[in-house]
């Protein structure tokens, strides 16, 4: 086990590396408009991914444009929703100061919240009513936190609001993480008073970690209450259902 860890965070390392160097050499071919931004991130976190031995599995066609929404499972969902499609994140103030991921999220287009303003929520509704014309979609977690996947938390309406007022579609995105040895997830899911470093050298250690996406049908709602109620209900039953098979 010890022997995987080291060579997963020698690995990690590198990769870390690279995808600064990338973006460096990809600024000198040309402006990082938004849109290169997002396939920098997501070429990245699929390296990221392989680094870590995480196997990701997408069930459904991944959306182009409007807004995504996901259940949260932990900072993993990012590598793994954005290895799946080129995506923009709603992510907390707090990540903007950790170190290096905190400047690579900047680098990738990620839009910054603070949960405790009023104005940084609507500053944020108004960037994403721009960037739902990029053709890129916005991925915003609702619950407004990870949890340990017992259950699905209610969902946060205020930044939904911005894909309802625009009449885009909204589409459901439900991830599980699956142990080969039968682990619960809830062993894998950074949630509570859970430390970023303890946990990250256990995800190192895990043999046979596989992460499941599915994606829903893309639909438009006719406000921020009825889409918030719907796509929650829509993900908890995706949940369910792959929990019995």
């Amino acid at each position: 086990m010890r022997l995987r860890q080291f060579r997963r965070a020698v690995a990690l390392g590198l990769v870390l590396i690279l995808c600064l160097v990338r973006f460096w050499l990809a600024r000198l071919r040309g402006p990082m408009t938004l849109k290169r931004r997002a396939l920098w991130m997501q070429r990245c976190c699929r390296h990221v991914l392989a680094s870590l031995g995480i196997h990701c599995q997408v069930e459904g066609t991944p959306p182009t444009h409007g807004l995504v929404v996901a259940n949260h499972l932990s900072y993993l969902d990012i590598l793994i929703l954005s290895s799946a499609m080129p995506c923009f994140f709603i992510a907390k103030m707090e990540i903007a100061r950790w170190p290096y991921f905190g400047c690579t999220a900047r680098m990738g287009g990620t839009i910054f919240l603070n949960r405790s303003s009023v104005a940084s929520a609507q500053k944020v509704a108004g960037i994403m009513s721009e960037r739902f014309r990029l053709g890129v979609p916005v991925l915003l977690f609702p619950e407004g936190t990870s949890t340990d996947g017992a259950k699905v938390l209610r969902f946060h309406s205020r930044l939904i609001d911005p894909a309802t007022t625009a009449g885009v579609p909204i589409t459901t995105a439900a991830l599980r993480y699956t142990i080969a040895d039968g682990t619960p997830e809830r062993e894998l899911c950074w949630f509570g008073d859970t430390l970023f470093f303890p946990h990250m050298v256990r995800a190192l250690a895990v043999k046979g970690f596989s992460a499941q996406v599915q994606f829903g049908e893309a639909k438009i709602y006719a406000n921020r209450r009825q889409a918030a109620e719907r796509t929650h209900d829509e993900i908890a039953s995706m949940r369910e259902k792959d929990s019995r098979q």
